[in-house]
């Protein structure tokens, strides 16, 4: 039900409270989609990052294979908040050396070593590399699926696309500030010509980026290509957390196209395990009549000697399976 759920969708991003399986169940996706023949890409945005525990490999910033079927692949990437965050501030600086009078530069750079420490800092940059995923990944996959972080940074991460998009465009529209500074920079001396390639330069990026993030906002809005599915377990907190979520997410505009119900207690190994079932139970419809427009999928608790590689490998059969 879940694959059918999603198979025309090309970007998936899969969150949820912290601890309830995200992780394993988008790389459970991305693999069922690659075994099926796609070309996926499974992208973790939280700075913990357990992508790489869980496939026991050593997963970076640029793609690396994890699993190579019969004609499709699995990719995984983590995000890298602290590089994105030097890179962008690296390219910041070289612009600002250009453009900022010798005598000036030692405050531009301590200003530019606090606006890097900065609250909202590493969202931003995650935010950037994810908007770069979506606008340059189509062109080598099928899929993204985005494993996210727990729900509050993952609903401020959502929120900033639109943000992101509108601030820098009231930069680039603000032509008065902008003929000031350029009048300004032409009274301080130094090569006119050099001045105004860095100006057309950061202009470009700005130009860009605003770009960039009006794609990424875009696809968020779009049903039809984008997907969040929201993982949870059935208990008091994760339900509450994740009815919260939807709220949000259907606040922003984002499409909630399913719930999957994690780690389902069986009801046929003993009467501890069937009382949590029945408990769970109540919690599901709970979940159901506060969303009934939105599918749950109940995935099982699985059995497993090395908990989340062998929960995943539970998974990809099950969802084979389903």
């Amino acid at each position: 039900m879940l694959l059918k759920l999603l198979e025309t969708r090309r970007v998936i991003f899969v969150g949820g409270k912290g601890g309830v399986g995200k992780t394993s169940v988008a790389s459970a996706l991305g693999a069922s989609f690659a075994e099926a023949g796609d070309r996926v890409l499974v992208v973790s945005t939280d700075p913990a990052h357990n992508l790489g525990h869980l496939w026991s490999t050593e997963i970076g910033d640029r793609p690396r294979r994890l699993l190579a079927a019969d004609t499709g692949h699995l990719d995984g990437l983590e995000i890298d908040p602290e590089a994105t965050v030097s890179r962008h501030f690296a390219a910041v600086g070289a612009t600002m050396a250009e453009l900022v009078p010798e005598h000036m530069q030692e405050a531009a750079r301590r200003h530019l070593e606090l606006a890097r420490h900065a609250p909202g800092s590493h969202e931003s940059a995650i935010l950037d590399r994810i908007a770069e995923v979506v606008a340059d990944g189509f062109s080598d996959y099928d899929r993204i699926v985005f494993d996210t972080a727990p729900s509050g940074h993952t609903v401020r991460l959502m929120a900033l696309p639109g943000r992101l998009s509108t601030w820098t465009g009231e930069l680039l529209a603000n032509r008065d500030r902008s003929e000031k500074f350029a009048s300004a920079l032409h009274g301080l001396g130094g090569a006119k010509a050099q001045r105004e390639d860095a100006d057309s330069r950061l202009r470009a990026t700005l130009l860009r980026r605003q770009e960039r993030f009006e794609t990424l906002r875009s696809t968020l809005l779009d049903a039809d290509r984008t997907a969040f599915i929201i993982v949870f377990t059935a208990e008091a907190m994760p339900v509450a957390e994740t009815i919260e979520l939807h709220g949000h997410l259907n606040d922003l505009g984002i499409d909630v196209a399913g719930l999957v119900a994690n780690r389902r207690s069986p009801d046929d190994a003993g009467e501890l395990l069937a009382g949590r079932r029945r408990a769970e139970a109540k919690l599901l419809d709970r979940v159901r009549e506060q969303l009934p427009e939105v599918p749950v999928t109940e995935l099982p608790l699985l059995p497993s000697a090395t908990a989340q590689r062998g929960e995943l490998d539970g998974l990809i059969e099950h969802l084979r399976r389903e």
